[in-house]
């Protein structure tokens, strides 16, 4: 099950489960659109996989399978991720 974590670990954006800015990695980094696309070209700077939006989860299920509170906020080196996504960006997710 996913955490539905409550904020962007680079720029501490809030996106709570109900946001349609969320993006995660398969690791489940979790990002902003603005960020996830913007800034690092949908390449995780963790890992180097793609992005895809992050599911919400339905509110009937919130109270018994609630989202995270616990925030991530390791905002990355951006000289480091542009050499990272300039390395990975026109590959396909899928031969990266």
């Amino acid at each position: 099950m996913l955490d539905i974590r409550p904020n962007c670990e680079h720029c501490n954006k809030d996106l709570p489960n109900t946001s349609t800015e969320a993006m995660i990695c398969s690791f489940e980094c979790t990002y902003c659109k603005a960020c996830a696309l913007d800034i690092f070209e949908n390449v995780c700077p963790s890992c180097s996989g793609n992005f895809v939006e992050r599911p919400i989860r339905p509110q009937k299920e919130i109270d018994t399978n609630p989202s995270s509170i616990t925030r991530i906020f390791k905002p990355k080196d951006l000289e480091k991720t542009k050499i990272n996504s300039d390395r990975f960006k026109n590959i396909p997710p899928e031969k990266r």
